[in-house]
């Protein structure tokens, strides 16, 4: 099935793709990724032929992933953002046909638009065949290469409508970069559902973006959603919004309390680069303090393991990681793959995320998950986000240490915080020390904090 054309033919002349300098038709969608499809084989790159696109979101990015999708190629956006050296490095493993980084990618694409119609014919789309390969996200050392078939992406898709349907008429900003697996994965959202797709400019901010684009829905991480509340105008744009979808990382207490208190229609999720974005997600706006993140969507089978670890299987599972020219599937005997998260899943199938393994540490023979300290420091009034890293100690062999967005500057005070935390989960998981932040030091190209980064005692 060529999925563009199947589009053009059901959605006709609706919007697909709207930026700043021009909107597109499903139609005309078809027409010219057909274009520049033509001019990758030109370039002889055929199917499987690797394509590793350098760039931050764009027009041409969308143009240039979707006509790579109709030719069989195997997409794979990189961080712009990663150190030249980190990219470099990533480059030297792939080994791709291309390479193209932002100018090039508008040159080619402005290039493949002033040629002469040619006759394009789609590859089949393929169940098991590679389409894209999407890195994981990474604070040091090497991302890992995630590589997905179209079957992948398209299970993913179906099943996310199936909760959350993106319609002819709607409008998701695409706030995500395209290099992720949750920016990705709108361009089969798009594809299956009918809704258009906006690219912001680069310098251009969510709001910005609301109040220039029909946007109908978000995904946003907590942090993205933190800093705009700080604006009653950004708070009033996400009010009338259709969905903001919220993931990427623990979601504090106080900052979905006031989310729900101003009416934003939230829905939680939780998902993962391997199982192609969405895994479990709220079946509607939540509209109390919850801890889960919704429902297990369709095409994704989750279970809990006997040490608490969340494992996941089904359609949407990756086909496995990108290592030394070959395919490592990463999943046990019986087909799960070990997410490295810790949860537990209800009979009505809501799943709840309770922190990473690798974050755990021991602390006077206790095992210590740091999430359980964040949500009990963020469940004080005064306290927006918390991170709790383990620091040596000659006694305990490890202490939690605390760092911490608050209100007011010296509001809540220290003493204050440690009392409520012993009271509310002991002395032992009280941090034994609170640290101050404005801003968070963030990953890369992402708005995930790093927690590295305050791992090191360098760094207070």
């Amino acid at each position: 099935m060529d999925i563009v054309k199947h589009a053009a033919q059901l959605f006709g002349n609706k919007p697909a793709l709207i930026s700043r300098e021009r909107t597109l038709s499903f139609i005309q969608l078809d027409a010219e990724t057909a274009r520049i499809a033509s001019a990758f084989t030109a370039e002889g790159i055929g199917a499987g032929g690797i394509v590793a696109l350098v760039s931050s979101n764009s027009a041409s990015m969308v143009l240039s992933l979707i006509a790579l999708l109709r030719i069989g190629a195997v997409a794979a956006p990189l961080n712009n953002r990663f150190p030249e050296n980190r990219i470099t490095g990533i480059l030297k493993r792939l080994r791709p046909a291309m390479t193209l980084s932002a100018l090039a990618l508008d040159w080619f694409v402005s290039e493949a638009m002033t040629q002469q119609e040619t006759g394009f014919t789609p590859a089949m789309a393929m169940e098991l065949p590679p389409v894209s390969i999407i890195h994981t996200s990474a604070s040091s050392g090497n991302p890992k290469a995630a590589v997905h078939s179209f079957s992948n992406h398209w299970h993913s898709a179906m099943g996310s409508a199936r909760n959350l349907p993106f319609r002819p008429g709607d409008c998701w900003l695409l706030s995500l970069p395209l290099y992720h697996v949750g920016g990705y994965s709108m361009l089969f959202k798009s594809l299956l559902g009918g809704g258009a797709l906006a690219v912001p400019s680069p310098d251009e901010s969510i709001a910005e973006s609301l109040d220039r684009f029909p946007v109908s829905h978000l995904s946003l991480v907590p942090t993205q959603l933190y800093r705009m509340m700080q604006s009653g105008e950004s708070t009033a744009k996400l009010r009338k919004l259709k969905a903001v979808l919220l993931g990427g990382s623990a979601v504090s207490e106080s900052l979905l309390r006031e989310a729900i208190g101003e009416k934003i229609p939230i829905y939680l999720t939780y998902g993962s680069t391997e199982m192609s974005t969405q895994v479990s997600t709220s079946p509607a706006p939540v509209t109390s303090v919850q801890k889960d993140s919704g429902v297990v969507l369709p095409h994704r089978e989750v279970m809990i393991a006997t040490d608490g670890e969340i494992l996941v299987r089904g359609k949407c599972l990756f086909l496995g990681y990108f290592e030394d020219g070959r395919l490592d599937p990463s999943t046990d005997q019986n087909g799960w793959f070990h997410t490295g998260d810790l949860g537990s899943i209800s009979k009505k199938r809501r799943l709840t995320v309770l922190g990473r393994k690798d974050n755990m540490f021991i602390s006077g023979g206790e095992n210590i998950h740091p999430e359980e300290i964040e949500n009990a420091l963020t469940s004080i009034e005064g306290i927006e986000e918390a991170v709790v890293v383990p620091v040596p100690n000659a006694e305990y062999g490890m202490r939690p240490v605390a760092w911490i967005r608050v209100q007011e500057h010296n509001e809540p005070t220290d003493d204050f915080i440690s009392e409520s935390i012993k009271n509310s989960i002991g002395a032992l998981k009280t941090p034994g020390q609170f640290n101050r932040v404005t801003e968070w030091v963030t990953l890369p190209g992402s708005s995930k904090i790093d927690r590295n980064h305050y791992r090191n005692p360098e760094n207070k």
